[in-house]
């Protein structure tokens, strides 16, 4: 069987700070297994790191470990400051990041909120990331995005470096919009998440929260298909988002050093086979987990 290219991976780390995702049945990773995730990570060639300031420890978690072997991406919040403070409010953020993961240098520096870029403190905002690359603070700069819609005012408004996106077997908004050959003409690095959708795509049948019912016969559809093509439910998903043209690398969240190694171990190009374009949906509150909440 062969196996994914390791490389295209990127470990994401919001797990090793914060109990995440709606399939996590252990809580925050213990700091133990975070180092071993990292050794089998390293090991199979994975040499970026997704956090972010809001992933609870994530951060000082992982400097405790040590993180000097990787491409380290992180991400500020929202700004709430004025124009004439960003500059401070940026410069103390990146700082208390670098202390934190105990390495000098960024590899990249996102926007968890790209629309602070057209809102506001936007202009200021812009020219601090810029200063911060031609300074060498960061390699690269660039925004966390939610809805490809953001990147048309996005990219006019910053030359971006990096577009970090959801994509996955349902949620295919990035690969219908047209922006994937447009980022990649314009030398941006496309990372995608949430390849698992959080993990919902991971659930059992019987195990999918009552909530997401009202699309049961998707989850029907879906599992069906798994047992007939005889495809674990991980080798599908990072199947689409592998073989999506013009992706650097796809950010994948573990709790477990042993979910990494069956994730690079069942994973293949060859298991995207049948026709999983049922699975594509428009519907926000399903393809976008910051509307969970209401359902």
């Amino acid at each position: 069987m062969s196996h994914i290219n390791a490389q295209k991976l990127a470990l994401g780390s919001a797990q090793f700070g914060l109990p995440y995702g709606v399939a996590n049945r252990t809580g925050q990773t213990p700091i133990t297994e975070v180092e071993r995730i990292l050794q089998v990570a390293f090991d199979r060639g994975i040499d970026t790191i997704d956090t972010a300031i809001t992933y609870g420890d994530s951060e000082r978690v992982l400097g405790t470990i040590g993180v000097n072997r990787f491409k380290v991406v992180t991400k500020l919040p929202a700004c709430n400051v004025k124009p004439a403070a960003v500059k401070n409010w940026v410069y103390k953020l990146l700082d208390d990041s670098l202390t934190r993961l105990r390495i000098d240098l960024l590899y990249g520096l996102l926007l968890h909120n790209p629309r602070d870029l057209t809102s506001g403190p936007g202009i200021e905002l812009a020219d601090v990331l810029l200063e911060l690359r031609s300074t060498g603070r960061v390699e690269k700069i660039g925004v966390s995005i939610y809805d490809p819609s953001d990147l048309e005012a996005t990219t006019k408004a910053l030359p971006l470096d990096i577009v970090q996106a959801p994509a996955n077997l349902v949620d295919r908004r990035l690969e219908r919009s047209g922006w994937l050959p447009r980022l990649k003409a314009q030398n941006i690095e496309v990372h995608v998440r949430s390849a698992f959708l959080q993990g919902l795509l991971l659930l059992p049948r019987h195990a999918i929260p009552q909530k997401f019912q009202r699309w049961s016969w998707l989850w029907d559809r879906w599992h069906a298909n798994l047992k007939e093509l005889n495809i674990s439910p991980v080798s599908a998903c990072l199947s689409y988002s592998m073989s999506l043209p013009h992706i650097d690398r796809v950010v994948v969240g573990v709790e477990s050093a042993l979910q990494l190694r069956e994730l690079i171990k069942f994973s293949g190009f060859e298991s995207y086979r049948g026709d999983w374009s049922f699975m594509g949906h428009d519907d926000l509150e399903l393809v976008d987990p910051s509307r969970w909440g209401g359902l």
